[in-house]
């Protein structure tokens, strides 16, 4: 038995490097958000200096790509183009992209723009996404809702993340306490509300962090209190010689496997390609910041797979 260990480790070994497997993990989302499964895209919106930037591209790119993660149901870009065409409804603003949504079945409407490009190296990509309900009772989901919050897995909660949700809260917290300046005709007539009053406790609409944790089941449906705002909404810009990006990228085109040559470099380096990795980038963002992210699987390749 030892003879024949060794000659087959002595055939690994002469056989080269493709005798040595990559191991990787494979990153693996899906929608957390049952009541926002169906999504409808909207044509995305060029706020670039680039004119002659394909939004056509940059739309069916984010289409793909959140068409790919487990859970959700993206109506085909056509549908909603020929939609928005019958019945005149250019989706300017929230009541029609919710009559939208409700002609196409959809749970959620993704209005987008590419506020800032780049086509040249280092190519550069903002995107502003923004998601709204189709059912106006649904509120926004902040960054940080859903993560494993007071157990034993917050400690692998990513630190951008923990900073990332914070940030949100700080904002929303420091809405309720910046100074709303009165109308001048009002402090003329009512000059005592012009006088600061000082209030035991917290406000009531103060953003409590508990409210990253989702709430247990009612017996009976919450009242319906209307709000008219994006439920999720993310910003963000990507570099091509970003060492973070490029080291997503790596990964990303290492389960694509993509036949053709050049690595991930060359794939990063098509503008197409590059701009649907930006799209992936970003929904995967969105998803891991609200409990979309699950456990990696452990990948191992052998060689070339083409």
């Amino acid at each position: 038995m030892r003879t024949w260990f060794a000659i087959a480790c002595l055939t690994l070994l002469c056989s080269g490097c493709a005798a040595i497997p990559e191991v990787r993990d494979k990153p693996i989302y899906h929608n957390p958000f049952p009541q926002l499964a169906r999504v409808a895209i909207i044509p995305f919106n060029n706020q670039s200096d680039v004119p002659t930037l394909d939004m056509e591209e940059v739309t069916l790119a984010y289409y793909g790509e959140l068409q790919s993660i487990r859970g959700f149901e993206v109506v085909p870009v056509g549908v909603v183009m020929r939609a928005m065409q019958a019945s005149g409804n250019n989706g300017t603003d929230i009541e029609q992209l919710r009559a939208l949504g409700k002609m196409l079945g959809a749970d959620a409407v993704v209005v987008g723009s590419v506020s800032d490009y780049t086509p040249y190296y280092p190519k550069r990509l903002t995107l502003a996404i923004n998601w709204y309900s189709t059912n106006p009772g649904f509120h926004p989901i902040p960054p940080g809702y859903g993560l494993p919050w007071g157990t034993a897995g917050e400690e692998f909660i990513p630190e951008s993340h923990v900073w990332e949700a914070e940030f949100a809260l700080a904002r929303e917290q420091l809405a309720t306490q910046t100074p709303q300046e009165p109308d001048l005709d009002d402090r003329i007539e009512n000059p005592e509300k012009n006088e600061q009053i000082a209030v035991e406790g917290l406000p009531l609409n103060w953003p409590d962090p508990s409210g990253f944790v989702p709430d247990s089941p009612r017996t009976q449906p919450p009242p319906m209190l209307q709000q008219d705002g994006p439920v999720i909404s993310q910003i963000r810009s990507y570099s091509e010689n970003d060492s973070d990006l490029t080291e997503r990228a790596e990964q990303y085109y290492f389960f694509l496997d993509d036949a053709r040559n050049g690595g991930w470099q060359g794939f990063l380096d098509r503008s197409n390609d590059f701009i649907r990795f930006c799209c992936y980038s970003h929904i995967t963002e969105m998803l891991s910041l609200r409990g979309g992210a699950g456990e990696s699987q452990l990948a191992i390749r052998w060689g070339e797979s083409r």
